[in-house]
């Protein structure tokens, strides 16, 4: 089998709220698929539900990541300066970022190149393991390893959010930690700029690129 990496450029930002409900959304500005935008919800009970925007998007993510419930609707993320509005079939979520951290400030001196690197993220991986869930770099459903190179990061001071007309309380910590993939979000309400690169193994002649 030959083997294949994908990027996705892009944000992603990770709120819990008072109800015990977690989210995590990305918003990708380059892809294999285009521009595109996706939400994963963990429910107290532990169930977990990706809101996805067609259904080849839906298809790769949850080969990826792990779900009780996969659902195709309209997503949008919007982001006017501090302020980032995501919405996705039966969810509003508006929140509101601070300003740069200093890890953020450090991070943007991350070229893309080095993002990309497996081997950053490796290195990466050993002081992030301090915080409780994160990891950069581990498996990504069969036959697939992903990693992640951190560009930027901000602090979330304020956050909202209805699922299916329902509050679901104020902004809390991210815990428990979520459990979609081989790692979670930082505890902290954050928006991170990064690029996750995930590898997997193709037929040989296989696409390079997704085919509808």
């Amino acid at each position: 089998m030959a083997q294949e990496r994908w990027h996705f450029d892009g944000w992603i930002g990770a709120v819990g709220t008072a109800s015990g409900t977690r989210i995590v959304w990305g918003h990708w500005s380059r892809s294999p698929f285009g521009a595109f935008s996706d939400v994963m919800i963990e429910q107290p009970d532990g169930e977990r539900r990706l809101l996805a925007p067609s259904r080849q998007v839906a298809e790769f993510v949850a080969d990826t990541y792990r779900f009780e419930r996969v659902e195709v609707v309209p997503v949008e993320v919007r982001r006017d300066a501090a302020r980032w509005y995501v919405t996705a079939g039966p969810l509003v979520l508006d929140l509101v970022t601070g300003s740069r951290t200093v890890l953020g400030r450090l991070l943007c001196a991350v070229p893309a190149p080095l993002a990309r690197s497996r081997t950053w993220a490796a290195v990466c991986d050993v002081p992030a393991r301090l915080l409780p869930g994160v990891r950069t770099l581990g498996s990504a459903g069969p036959d697939r390893r992903e990693w992640y190179g951190a560009r930027d990061l901000h602090r979330v001071r304020a956050a909202t959010a209805t699922l299916g007309g329902r509050h679901l309380g104020e902004l809390a910590p991210v815990d428990p930690p979520v459990t979609f993939g081989f790692g979670s979000a930082p505890r902290d309400p954050s928006v991170v700029r990064v690029i996750s690169t995930v590898e997997m193994q193709v037929p040989p002649g296989g696409p390079t690129t997704p085919t509808g």
